[in-house]
């Protein structure tokens, strides 16, 4: 039979180490065998400072800027190389950037635990009950999502002044009762763990290497993105081009977002619907595509406190803006044009089995709806909304506009 485990692996050429605060002291044997025997150790200045006395090959600190391609470890292929990484290289770290070029039985990975499992035994906080997220290089709003009450968080950091200003953006949401713990240098001699309210958040001289534990509470009028679709349309700011709570709901329902899909949405307006996609997993994207550029730029504004900073806005007319656009797995045109060459250029675009969406409700948009329903098949659906609203002292009934859906998967 084949030898299993890490001592099977002996014609690797790559080995990733993870290493952490303890340096050395917290290595297995194995890791301390395959970096004494590397004939050239990668890594952080920090990493490689702290096995200066086992690495016996060349030690060769990262490139500044930072190679995201790691082309210097590729071009050394055949000899014996050893990555050193922070905590587990595969949470949030390199070993994912060089498995995407690596096979699998070309490499050894030895992980050490990652800072957020430290944080969470340090805590007593059950992994599977947390909400993890790195925010190390990104947006800080990308934590809005996950606050929600009673919620535990556990934020990777981009540097030393990153826990102040999430604190300071919770306070601002009505967030600012929650309990926010900074754990810094963990599993090193500097380890420390500092607590502070959002509200009150005073930390100073936090190191650079921290991770932020959040026990989210909300005051009575805290921004809480709920969890389902159909966001309430005041969560939005828009000049009345909005997709409706209540149709958007309808709307995402047909588009059936699944993972690692692309949206291309049309018309965006608010950019309510590309942002409700993307909200629906965190592997989704979207590119709202729109022409006014007063919209375009609420649409950024949107995208950001709603928690996607990440969706992609494409300033322009259709269908000229779709040049050079990815091709979508999934389509949205809102309702009040009426232009069939957009309709046919998107379906071109659209990637077999992907899913169309489009709301009528002009009657020349509805006309030409029923032509492609005709034509291709698809489900046509019409949903009239009424709303209750004062009449004198009493309540009546308001109709909305009538939207005409049509949805469709093209073969």
């Amino acid at each position: 039979m084949p030898a299993k485990g890490p001592r099977a692996a002996g014609s690797r050429w790559l080995t990733i180490v993870g290493i952490g605060e303890d340096g050395v002291a917290g290595l297995g044997d194995e890791a301390k065998r395959r970096i004494a025997q590397a004939e050239v150790v990668f890594g952080g200045k920090r990493h490689l400072a702290l096995v200066a006395n086992l690495a016996k090959g060349d030690a060769r600190p990262w490139p500044t800027p930072f190679d995201a391609e790691l082309r210097d470890v590729l071009a050394l292929k055949g000899k014996n190389v050893c990555v050193l990484a922070s905590g587990d290289p595969f949470f949030h770290g390199v070993g994912v950037t060089l498995a995407r070029k690596v096979q699998p039985d070309a490499m050894l990975v030895l992980p050490a635990p990652s800072s957020l499992s430290l944080a969470a035994s340090r805590l007593g906080w059950a992994l599977q009950d947390v909400e993890t997220i790195s925010l190390h290089g990104h947006s800080i709003d990308l934590i809005r999502p996950l606050l929600h009450p009673g919620a535990r968080i556990l934020a990777l950091t981009s540097d030393g002044n990153a826990p102040a200003a999430i604190a300071g953006l919770l306070d601002e949401l009505g967030f600012g009762p929650s309990r926010l713990t900074v754990l810094e240098a963990l599993g090193g001699a500097d380890e420390a763990h500092r607590t502070s309210r959002a509200d009150a958040f005073d930390l100073k001289n936090i190191n650079p290497l921290n991770v932020l534990a959040i026990e989210i509470e909300p005051t009575p009028d805290a921004r809480t993105l709920p969890l389902t679709v159909g966001l309430a349309d005041h969560l939005f700011e828009h000049d009345g081009q909005i997709t409706k709570r209540e149709i958007r709901a309808i709307t995402l329902s047909a588009l059936a977002p699944r993972r690692g899909e692309l949206l291309w949405d049309i018309g965006a307006g608010s950019g309510s619907i590309g942002i409700e996609w993307m909200l629906a997993h965190p592997s989704l994207r979207a590119i709202a595509i729109e022409a006014d550029s007063e919209r375009a730029a609420r649409i950024h504004r949107n995208a950001a406190h709603c928690g996607v900073p990440g969706l992609l806005v494409v300033e322009g007319a259709a269908p000229k803006a779709f040049a050079k656009l990815e091709a979508p797995d999934a389509v949205f045109i809102g309702g009040g044009g009426s232009d069939a060459g957009v309709l046919e250029k998107a379906i071109k675009a659209l990637r077999p089995g992907g899913r169309l969406v489009a709301n009528a409700v002009t009657l020349e948009m509805e006309a030409l709806l029923l032509d492609q329903h005709t034509r291709r098949g698809g489900d046509l659906t019409r949903v009239a909304l009424s709303r209750a609203a004062p009449v004198g002292s009493m309540q009546a009934w308001r109709a909305a506009m009538p939207v005409t859906q049509w949805s469709w998967v093209k073969p």
